[in-house]
């Protein structure tokens, strides 16, 4: 039953990440939920602390990447705010599309949100339309990025699993 929580929880977790939630944390509790329930027999303290310093460097990247493409675009600090704060309306309004809705929505949010509060600041339309691309930009890379530190978590959940 334990590795059958952990492995709905690491694929769970990937699932999550591109839907702009929180799936890497997801995964982390997965593996302390493995870990009690094998009464920490192969899951170490430090088998948490990697996944956990695992997952904090994702949403390091999240914010250090989300903040820094939508800059190199020409955008400032505050399209940076409009990219993450859109990123998430877009994520919870979606888009009427099946299983991938919420990914576009989000896409399509940090884009508009960047754009809209670049807009606010500048009034310069092309401006804030390139401040908008970098946001999408940004978005894509950040995804991509945090599926890959879910796939580095995944491995250290299923390698907990097998050491015993």
């Amino acid at each position: 039953m334990a590795l059958v929580i952990l492995l709905l929880c690491l694929l769970g977790g990937l699932i999550l990440v591109p839907l702009g939630l929180p799936g890497l944390w997801v995964m982390v509790l997965g593996v302390i939920a493995y870990g009690w329930m094998t009464a920490f027999h192969t899951v170490t303290g430090v088998i948490i602390g990697i996944a956990l310093a695992l997952a904090l460097l994702g949403e390091i990247i999240e914010w250090w990447l989300g903040f820094r493409l939508a800059r190199v675009y020409g955008g400032s600090r505050r399209a940076g705010w409009g990219a993450l704060l859109g990123g998430l309306v877009g994520a919870f309004v979606g888009v009427p599309l099946p299983v991938i809705g919420s990914v576009i929505g989000a896409f399509l949010g940090a884009c508009a949100g960047a754009a809209l509060f670049e807009y606010t600041r500048e009034r310069h339309a092309g401006k804030a339309m390139q401040a908008g691309w970098g946001a999408l930009i940004g978005r894509v890379a950040v995804t991509v990025a945090k599926i890959g530190v879910g796939f580095a978590i995944a491995v250290v959940g299923v390698y907990a699993a097998l050491r015993s």
